[in-house]
């Protein structure tokens, strides 16, 4: 299935196949297309608790009013973010590059996050909303629907998770095959309601 494809196809689906089990291999791919999703500064700040403990779930859906997708899918991913990753070895997300590229890069990223935790929680979220959309749409192109889901005891889910304090919780996504057919698209907008020209209107 093509990019375009996968777009046009992918719906949050609600209801999954319990009885289906994913190959390690499977979910190997569809983790490791998502790491390749872009982060500012390629600090790579999202972090991935991949849920295989059965009664571990079974907790997690009683905080999510019952929602039945977090135990059904295939794959089950709390999706999470460490608020201070542009600070913990930064080094390693250029050692790649050109010596005069991390010579530039790494003071940049103590300048740009150092002080400010609402520029960490914002960069966090978008970087979670990025990845997430590569999940859904590698998991797609693997013949596979999916579900982000919010509708969760945030504090009782970092509970149970053993979330550390530096970390947040931007959202669940689930992976697996679908049971029902989703609904026609409710209501889509026109690009006349969501594109502007340059500025608002006064």
């Amino acid at each position: 299935m093509n990019t375009i494809e996968a777009i046009h196809s992918r719906r949050s689906i609600k209801h999954f196949d319990a009885s289906h089990s994913m190959t390690a291999e499977e979910v190997d791919k569809i983790l490791s297309l998502a790491v390749l999703s872009p982060t500012a500064y390629n600090i790579q700040n999202w972090r991935f608790v991949v849920l295989d403990d059965a009664d571990l779930r079974r907790k997690i859906r009683e905080a999510s009013w019952d929602q039945a997708q977090v135990t059904d899918a295939s794959l089950f991913i709390v999706l999470c973010a460490d608020l201070n990753a542009w600070e913990k070895e930064p080094g390693r997300y250029w050692v790649n590059a050109p010596k005069e590229v991390r010579e530039f890069m790494l003071p940049s990223i103590d300048n740009y996050y150092r002080g400010k935790e609402q520029v960490q929680r914002d960069e966090a979220m978008r970087s979670c909303g990025l990845v997430a959309q590569t999940m859904m749409l590698a998991a797609k192109a693997l013949g596979y629907d999916s579900c982000p889901m919010d509708g969760f005891d945030f504090e009782k889910v970092a509970q149970l998770i053993h979330l550390p304090d530096d970390h947040v919780i931007a959202m669940f996504v689930a992976i697996g095959k679908g049971t029902k057919e989703p609904w026609p698209r409710p209501g889509q907008l026109s690009l006349n309601d969501v594109v502007l020209k340059n500025v608002f209107e006064q």
